[in-house]
């Protein structure tokens, strides 16, 4: 590995460890992946080495101007400060803060009811239909308030945090075969945002541990 490069601890299919993904690629920032599977030896996580790396042993995990960070909205914050182009959060303060707020809708109000460590304790004969009754009500919410912030994507037409946290939420949803008719707008900016490069490259399915079976 390069001296200096920064270094993420991300799984192909972990939603928060795309969000830094796309971050990373809109912003043109070089960077390893150290695939950490969540899954394999009762999940990697868990070793020791990476607890030392971030003790809540949760994806993602990014080692960047001699620093580790966890969490993936306060990655994207850091980013947004130490390198802000392109802008991920808009520069006007109301806007900046429904960012935000769309944001923590999806990356606390939703994805956490449904991640891994979640849905290992419902059962996995209750997996299904747990994760569609608790993203349909984030769902219901964020249709609602796209209606008066949305453009082209979550906020305007500009691409923002907010989408960066959309776009894997929705692919979780296809996973678990949520309805998506009744959100046309989401699905709508889904499709605008799945087009652009930053979200191609940095898909579940372009990975280095992305298993074969599910390569694009």
């Amino acid at each position: 590995m390069q001296a200096g490069k920064p270094i993420l601890y991300s799984y192909f299919r972990s939603s928060c460890s795309w969000r830094v993904r796309i971050a990373l690629a809109l912003k043109n920032i070089d960077y390893e992946i150290v695939a950490i599977n969540l899954i394999k030896d009762g999940g990697q996580q868990f070793s020791k080495e990476f607890q030392a790396l971030n003790p809540m042993k949760q994806v993602p995990a990014l080692k960047i101007d001699g620093i580790t960070l966890s969490q993936s909205l306060a990655i994207i914050e850091y980013l947004e400060e130490t390198r802000p182009t392109p802008r991920l959060l808009p520069q006007d303060p109301k806007k900046r803060a429904q960012v935000r707020m769309i944001s923590d809708l999806l990356a606390s109000g939703i994805q956490p009811l449904q991640n891994l460590s979640v849905l290992n304790q419902v059962g996995k004969e209750n997996q299904l239909t747990w994760a569609q009754r608790v993203i349909a009500p984030g769902f219901n919410a964020l249709e609602q308030i796209l209606q008066s912030t949305a453009g082209k994507y979550c906020m305007g037409d500009e691409v923002s945090m907010a989408d960066l946290c959309l776009v894997p939420q929705v692919a979780n949803a296809e996973r678990y075969k949520v309805d998506l008719s009744p959100y046309p707008t989401i699905s709508r900016i889904n499709k605008s945002l799945l087009a652009l490069e930053a979200f191609q490259v940095s898909h579940p399915s372009r990975q280095p541990d992305t298993p074969p079976e599910l390569r694009a």
